[in-house]
């Protein structure tokens, strides 16, 4: 598939050097995030360089020492320190329950900034990326990626009853409504590959704001992924959120899926990731950890991470 275009994206879309705030951070993660982030960081220590040869030998040195350092970026759902100080989301409860099967039983959260997840995770200062990280084919030249837990469309926050019926991107450019979406997000790009001009975008923090922003009329839409635009409209009485779908990206529809990243010397790591996550799959045992944090059928997939790269 075609990757986003544009400047720097997010989780599913940012790289993996964006200027400014991560991609997708929300408030209450990020300051839980801090409070233990000295600690989490203060807590590793670096391992001996993989073999470059033969698919790694980091899954039986992680079975040895009984732990695996997982990078996280504060970001809810997607992995994220609690107000009780507890490391949860979507990927690290996934990745408690692979690594169990693989025969390592404790994982250890590594808050850092989104951007610092790619860079951070070659330098050995943790096992695996374990944010939601969107696949994606920059990013598959520098790390190699788990197949996808999820797959994410996009939707729109508008108000009640979507008075200007927008419902895809071509239609805010054609009906010149005011268009608003966050930091970093690749939403920008499919924007702006639909017509609409970069510099008339609001570009606002979160999707609470651009929910905010809606609200208060300041824009008619804000653009953001199926999965968190529903659940923010959830308590609001003045807006609503349209039906999921594939923004256009190089005239072909499309869909984004998030995995977890491993150095790129550690296939063999990879390999039996995978091979759990399928049976999780295939199980519907996925779709049951995914659940608490906003998950539906609709975001499971089978998608691959080769779709992904574009390979």
């Amino acid at each position: 598939m075609a990757p986003p275009l544009g400047k720097p994206l997010r989780r599913r879309g940012e790289t993996s050097t964006p200027v400014g705030p991560s991609r997708r951070s929300l408030l209450a993660g990020a300051a839980a995030l801090g409070a233990l982030g000295a600690a989490g960081a203060a807590g590793c220590s670096r391992v001996p360089t993989e073999a470059s040869t033969g698919g790694g030998d980091q899954l039986e040195r992680l079975k040895a020492a009984g732990v695996v350092r997982l990078g996280i970026a504060g970001e809810i759902p997607f992995g994220y320190i609690d107000k009780n100080g507890k490391l949860t989301g979507e990927a690290p409860e996934l990745a408690k329950v692979v690594f169990k099967r693989l025969g390592v039983d404790r994982v250890q959260p590594v808050p850092t900034e989104f951007g610092s997840l790619i860079p951070g995770l070659n330098s050995q200062q943790f096992d695996v990326v374990a944010a939601g990280m969107y696949i994606n084919p920059e990013r598959c030249e520098q790390v190699i990626f788990s197949d996808p837990d999820y797959q994410m469309l996009d939707s729109f926050i508008v108000r009640k009853g979507n008075p200007k019926g927008l419902h895809t991107y071509k239609d805010v450019v054609e009906k010149k409504a005011k268009f608003a979406t966050g930091t970093g997000y690749a939403e920008i790009a499919y924007a702006v590959e639909a017509g609409y001009p970069e510099g008339d975008i609001l570009i606002v923090p979160d999707q609470v704001a651009g929910l905010n922003a809606v609200e208060a009329g300041r824009v008619d839409v804000f653009a953001g992924t199926a999965l968190t635009t529903r659940e923010v409209v959830k308590k609001s009485a003045k807006a609503e959120v349209t039906e999921p779908f594939r923004p256009i990206v190089g005239g072909e529809p499309h869909t984004d899926g998030g995995g977890f990243a491993f150095r790129p010397t550690e296939t063999n790591l990879r390999d039996a990731f995978n091979e759990e996550l399928a049976k999780l799959k295939e199980s519907g045992e996925l779709l049951r950890i995914l659940r608490p944090f906003g998950f539906t059928e609709d975001e499971m997939t089978d998608l691959t991470a080769k779709e992904l790269c574009g390979g």
